[in-house]
């Protein structure tokens, strides 16, 4: 049995960014659960699949494995041992995976999948719902949140550096729309487990919160 740490919170807050440094710096492996979503959505494209009814009998038929793995540094997402990596980024695939999501049977898939991996491997693992359902007895549970106006402000940063036209005030806007979906939905809501540490990273840096999250982790070890 391996040791998780799951970290959870709300879109733009980090999540990933502090996850995977922190895993590469422990020597945890980073479980990338957007990538495994996307990675079951290129399955359903590929069959042109968008009848809930038909995903959910594929769901149930053993036919999908969706793992994690690394080379180097270098993640690995793999879809019935096929390394995906470079095809699940597109926006046909972006598009079919945010339906996909949202059906129990994709979710119940995933999280047997991803519970699979902390099992056999020592584990960060970053999403809305990772202390609360996915890993609800991870030894380490962090809830990792920064205010709408800094999330805006670290978005726009980054589509700006991309070349990409864009406004503040609307990426606030979307940001705040996101948090209430993401709390009020009714499968696997975001929330803070109530065992989880919250880290408030409006006012830090990225090394800051890193080393925040591996001394959680220095912590429970001694």
């Amino acid at each position: 049995m391996g040791i998780s740490i799951a970290i959870d919170g709300p879109a733009g807050a980090g999540k990933s960014t502090i996850a995977k440094q922190a895993a590469s710096e422990i020597g945890f492996i980073y479980v990338d659960t957007g990538a495994m979503y996307r990675a079951i959505g290129l399955y359903f494209l590929r069959k042109d699949c968008w009848e809930e009814e038909e995903i959910i009998k594929e769901c149930h038929s053993n036919h999908i494995s969706v793992t994690i793995k690394y080379k180097g540094q270098i993640q690995q997402v793999l879809l019935n041992g096929e390394n995906v990596s470079e095809l699940i980024r597109t926006e046909e695939v972006g598009k079919i995976t945010s339906f996909v999501s949202k059906i129990g049977a994709v979710r119940e898939l995933l999280l047997e999948l991803q519970r699979g991996l902390a099992k056999e491997h020592n584990v960060i693992m970053d999403g809305r719902d990772i202390g609360t359902t996915v890993l609800p007895n991870a030894q380490v549970k962090i809830y990792l949140t920064a205010s709408s106006k800094e999330r805006a402000k670290r978005r726009y940063k980054e589509l700006k550096e991309k070349g990409i036209a864009c406004n503040l005030e609307k990426i606030e806007k979307d940001i705040i729309a996101r948090d209430e979906q993401d709390i009020n939905r009714e499968i696997s809501p975001l929330r803070q487990a109530s065992d989880a540490i919250l880290i408030d990273t409006s006012f830090m840096g990225k090394d800051e919160v890193v080393e925040k999250v591996i001394s959680l982790y220095i912590e429970y070890t001694r």
